[in-house]
């Protein structure tokens, strides 16, 4: 795609931007735009919501509506903001800790609704921005400056919680997996319904430099060497899927959509 058709989507006057050389938010802040250009999106009918944390600073790049809010409240604005006006394209991007921790309720009521909102949680397993602090999805036995001897806690699996509660489609790739990634965006934009794109990144500043991933291309390699197509973790055993990173699709159903429901809702009860 020739870069003149990105351009207009980015606040160039706010570049550079704040996150660390090697970031992966970056790969994905290019995959959401090339997503956007090719589906014929256009910056005046599109939102794009945050809460607080390293990829909750994404919408300030972004040349479009866009609303920096609260921790872990995103998903509860780009509600409002969807039933308000239901012909807009509406994408929240969270962190893992934003969107489980904090948002966990907003998170999965928004899935139980189904609300035509597509939430792109950028997972790196730590609270980057704050100081390293464990998060809901920090692997047990994981450094992090609240779990200096290893996490204990069991993890969510965003992608199962998202499965569980009742999201329209739910889908998991890593930043190594960059094309993918647009893939999985796109058919989740496409998507009438709540569409959940988990993209597994990294913070080697706070996650990477405790656990031995202390450079990004040591992360880049180990979700290369590590991510397996949902296919293949079909056929392996539970020993053998340990540690590894399951990609692909795992939710694409039909469902009655939030907005449409109290719209009719609406013209019912005024007759």
């Amino acid at each position: 795609m020739p870069r003149e058709e990105i351009k207009p989507w980015l606040r160039t006057r706010f570049f550079p931007h704040i996150w660390c050389p090697g970031c992966g938010h970056g790969i994905i802040l290019h995959a959401i735009l090339r997503s956007l250009v090719d589906l014929g999106k256009t910056r005046e009918e599109t939102v794009i919501a945050s809460g607080i944390g390293c990829s909750s600073r994404m919408p300030g790049y972004i040349n479009a509506n866009t609303v920096h809010t609260t921790h872990g409240r995103s998903l509860a604005f780009a509600t409002g903001i969807k039933l308000a006006k239901p012909e807009l394209t509406v994408i929240d991007v969270m962190g893992d800790g934003d969107c489980t921790a904090i948002g966990g309720n907003h998170f999965i009521h928004a899935c139980r609704r189904n609300i035509d909102i597509t939430a792109i949680v950028m997972n790196n397993n730590i609270y980057g921005i704050t100081g390293g602090q464990a998060s809901p999805t920090t692997p047990v036995g994981a450094r992090a400056t609240t779990a200096p001897y290893g996490a204990i806690d069991t993890p969510f699996d965003i992608c199962r919680l998202a499965e569980g509660a009742g999201a329209s489609y739910v889908a998991r790739a890593t930043i190594a997996q960059p094309v993918l990634c647009e893939q999985y965006i796109k058919k989740a934009i496409q998507k009438k319904g709540f569409s959940v794109v988990e993209i597994i990144t990294h913070c080697h500043t706070q996650f990477g430099r405790k656990n031995k991933r202390p450079n990004p291309v040591d992360n880049l390699i180990f979700f290369k060497e590590n991510s397996i197509p949902k296919a293949k973790a079909k056929e392996m055993t539970e020993e053998e899927k340990k540690g590894k990173i399951v990609i692909g699709e795992f939710v694409d159903r039909e469902g009655l959509e939030y907005t449409e429901a109290y719209l009719k809702l609406i013209e019912r009860v005024r007759g």
